[in-house]
């Protein structure tokens, strides 16, 4: 029923089909299709784009209604930069916190990373870059910074996966990604601090240089 879709899990649901693209920058949220589509009340879709505005992934046009918020280069820099500093403390929280079981997780992780990249699927490869990313977030236990990481995650998904789907860039962050986990396995949250943060600007640097090239966004 409708109801039953109402509230925080409404926005969840929102919320994953902006991140997973369903939804796509400027692109206008009517209620009465969202209604449809989620299968809840007008009611609860006002209240949900209400909330996801103040998120930053939903603006409020004057007469025109909802739309997807699109962000720019220069914004995606900046959010960027923010989460250079989450994720390397996320990443040093989780170098003390991991357990044997989870060393194993993320050593599994990192293997299937560097299948992908041998296989040449780039989709693969940006969704294990994904889930190493929310496990590390995850193990670290910092609730508030991991909370903060998946608004920013939703507002700079187009930018994300832009970057994912350049050529070559898998190939320039997997050892990145190898050496965030190589720290946290082995219990070194310094170092896990300085690979997050060394990854994150490498990102900052490619979606420059991506930005600059004028390649459109691989869809």
């Amino acid at each position: 029923m409708a109801e039953d879709r109402a509230g925080t899990p409404l926005v969840e649901a929102i919320r994953e089909a902006i991140v997973r693209g369903e939804f796509v920058p400027n692109q206008r949220l009517v209620e009465s299709d969202l209604s449809t589509q989620f299968d809840a009340s007008r009611a609860s879709v006002r209240a949900a784009l209400l909330e996801l505005t103040n998120e930053g992934l939903v603006e409020r046009i004057q007469n025109r209604g909802a739309r997807v918020r699109a962000v720019s280069l220069s914004e995606a820099v900046e959010i960027s930069e923010v989460r250079m500093v989450l994720e390397g403390l996320c990443a040093a929280k989780a170098a003390v916190a991991v357990t044997g079981e989870e060393i194993r997780e993320l050593q599994s992780i990192g293997a299937s990373m560097c299948e992908a990249v041998a296989e040449g699927d780039l989709l693969g490869y940006s969704s294990l870059n994904q889930e190493l990313h929310r496990r590390v977030r995850e193990i670290g236990g910092q609730a508030t910074a991991s909370r903060l990481l998946e608004r920013l995650r939703g507002q700079n998904v187009r930018h994300q996966f832009r970057l994912a789907m350049h050529p070559g860039r898998p190939s320039v962050s997997l050892p990145e990604h190898l050496a965030i986990i190589e720290a946290i396995c082995t219990h070194d949250p310094e170092a896990a601090d300085a690979a997050a943060r060394g990854h994150l600007r490498s990102v900052i640097k490619a979606l420059k240089e991506v930005d600059r090239s004028g390649a459109p966004p691989a869809r």
